[in-house]
């Protein structure tokens, strides 16, 4: 776990933009202090105004706030990854970042700002079906290329840390070879149900720290028709024991597990009283026994993966895991 970056983030994924301002400041006032953003998920001006608003109100400084956010897909060529990072950066109304991240190891052609932002999944969503431009555009652009340039972050100033979002075990160590700073920190989908084990193992190794999105595993994804009711995890007789026996809610439970195995986490709500019972997950341990229990649920269900939203929803396959 990073010793600087508080292990319990806020996630900005999917809080609709006009929620987003007022939920940084909610979040801030709980005492949240690690914020995980992203350019795709279009509301960065608001997550910027909510952390300005709680600067100049005295609830914070700058130096008390972890920011993270990612570079997209589309500005994976090294002449446009700072001109991606400083488009956060603006957004944000900040000086510098934490931490940045790849967000996908998949490079998709450059769509200006100007013309789109964030860009997206599509190179261009008025294309016919059949012509040239439809569905994704992928691009000849090296994963070493890109790295190199967040690098050159680093070097500027702009970032203090940088990372990388959904890679697999193979494109860590082909990272390790080449990288001059070495990544602090590996962002995967990790929850009972895809325990990752190997993975987080192997960065480990390599000294990179973990994040955990979707701790509460199928919760993200039911609105976006990407699991099934009967996929939550809250129900579960492992997790359901553990809460019982703790006296707390089965979301603290799945929080905790994933704290405890060493990852940090980026729970996603706009709820006030969500928002402190997410935080409220320090005064317990599981037992080895509960926290094994709880592992056994492991089916390797990945609930974000591009090899399946894709094609469904860009008309695109593009799978990144075997």
């Amino acid at each position: 776990m990073h010793p600087e970056m508080p292990p319990i983030g806020f996630g900005l994924w999917k809080i609709p933009r006009e929620d987003t301002a007022a939920s940084v400041v909610e979040a801030i006032r709980a005492g949240y202090r690690h914020f995980d953003s992203a350019a795709d998920y279009a509301n960065e001006v608001e997550t910027g105004e909510g952390l300005a608003q709680a600067i100049s109100e005295g609830l914070v400084t700058r130096d008390d706030l972890w920011v993270t956010s990612k570079l997209w897909n589309t500005f994976h060529a090294p002449e446009h990854v700072e001109e991606a990072c400083r488009k956060s950066l603006a957004d944000l109304q900040l000086d510098y970042l934490d931490l940045y991240l790849i967000h996908f190891p998949i490079a998709l052609e450059y769509v200006p700002i100007d013309t789109r932002y964030p860009p997206e999944w599509l190179y261009d969503p008025d294309a016919p079906d059949d012509g040239p431009d439809a569905g994704m555009k992928r691009a000849a652009v090296p994963l070493h290329e890109t790295w190199k340039a967040m690098e050159a972050l680093v070097d500027k100033g702009l970032v203090k840390e940088i990372g990388v979002c959904n890679y697999n075990s193979a494109l860590i160590h082909d990272l390790m070879t080449y990288a001059r700073i070495k990544p602090s920190m590996l962002q995967i989908e990790a929850h009972p149900y895809l325990t990752q084990d190997k993975l987080i193992r192997l960065a480990e190794d390599y000294g990179i720290d973990v994040t955990a999105f979707s701790p509460l595993g199928a919760q993200s994804y039911f609105e976006l028709g990407m699991a099934e009711a009967r996929e939550s995890l809250l129900g579960t007789a492992p997790v359901m024991v553990a809460a019982q026996a703790n006296g707390k809610t089965s979301a603290q439970v799945l929080l905790r597990w994933a704290v405890q195995r060493g990852t940090s986490i980026i729970p996603k709500t706009t709820k006030p009283e969500r928002m402190q019972e997410n935080l409220a997950i320090d005064d317990f341990e599981l037992t080895q026994l509960e926290m094994a229990a709880i592992s056994s649920l492991n089916e390797n269900r990945r609930f974000n993966d591009p090899g399946v939203f894709a094609e469904a929803a860009f008309g695109t396959f593009n799978p990144i895991y075997d």
